[in-house]
């Protein structure tokens, strides 16, 4: 899968993002529920070393639960914190809570020093794991511009949540070579990577094979003409048939079909879906 990966801005958003660390407390690293693994920026860990973080696996509700349970599990004993979260409708007072918690140490220190700390957040992350929507949650309301696609915020943004606590939003950091294309896959699948730079139709077909695979039941609920007996190759004509998407000359629809599977996985409409085991390396 070759894919244009590392856009110029990113080098220079990670240069400025250095300078900012000093500045910083703690790293609220977002993931996406869905692809914990594959959304999570290898860089971070280099980067942020030195800082508390605390991981938000985002857009939960579309992820298999039972699964985000374990990743939680997981980051959790590598010594971060670790809380799924919905940015349309999470629980605030949760996320706050770890923050306040993996700021409380340095708290202390300026406290006895008789210094009202005002604790800073980072909110870091790869494209379209919905960073700038959680921080309006958060902050309760529309206090930075959101989209849909990878790459709308593009400069860094300062949002006051609480008198002593202040949370920066970040232009989503990619890392410079993408060289796993199941990882790749799984990017495009959520939408962290552009369609209009993939091949829709592969990709929407990969995307029916690996559900056939992992939610069988609910694939044929969706599309009635899909079953576990369906040859991985008419995946996607299978759709057509079963919306009618069909041209002149009897001739599938399958780009049609292709952009209806990705918004209708995307939407959460097929199923709750985890693609990355937290048992896997």
């Amino acid at each position: 899968m070759e894919i244009q990966w590392y856009p110029g801005h990113m080098a220079k958003a990670k240069r400025l993002l250095q300078e900012d660390l000093k500045l910083i407390d703690v790293v609220a690293e977002l993931v996406d529920a869905r692809a914990p693994r594959s959304t999570g920026n290898p860089d971070f860990d280099e980067l942020f070393k030195n800082k508390s973080r605390v991981v938000i696996l985002n857009k939960s509700d579309l992820a298999d639960p039972a699964l985000t349970k374990r990743w939680v599990e997981r980051f959790c004993s590598q010594g971060k914190q670790a809380l799924p979260f919905v940015s349309t409708g999470g629980n605030k007072k949760a996320v706050v809570a770890a923050f306040e918690q993996a700021s409380a140490e340095k708290v202390a220190r300026m406290r006895a020093k008789g210094v009202t700390k005002t604790v800073r957040i980072l909110v870091a992350g790869i494209p379209n794991v919905g960073k700038s929507t959680f921080i309006n949650r958060i902050a309760g309301g529309t206090r930075t511009r959101v989209g849909d696609r990878p790459g709308v915020t593009r400069g860094k943004q300062w949002v006051k949540i609480t008198p002593y606590l202040e949370m920066m939003d970040t232009p989503g950091l990619l890392w410079p070579k993408l060289d796993n294309e199941t990882y790749a896959r799984r990017l495009a699948y959520i939408g962290s990577i552009r369609d209009d730079i993939m091949d829709v139709e592969r990709l929407a077909g990969n995307l029916l094979i690996d559900l056939k695979r992992l939610c069988p039941n609910e694939l044929n609920e969706r599309y009635k003409d899909i079953s576990a007996d369906t040859p991985d190759e008419l995946l996607l004509q299978s759709v057509c048939k079963s919306r009618s998407f069909i041209l002149p000359g009897n001739e599938p629809d399958t780009m049609r079909a292709a952009s209806i599977v990705l918004d209708e996985y995307r939407a959460g409409r097929i199923a709750r879906v985890t693609f990355d085991d937290p048992d896997e390396e």
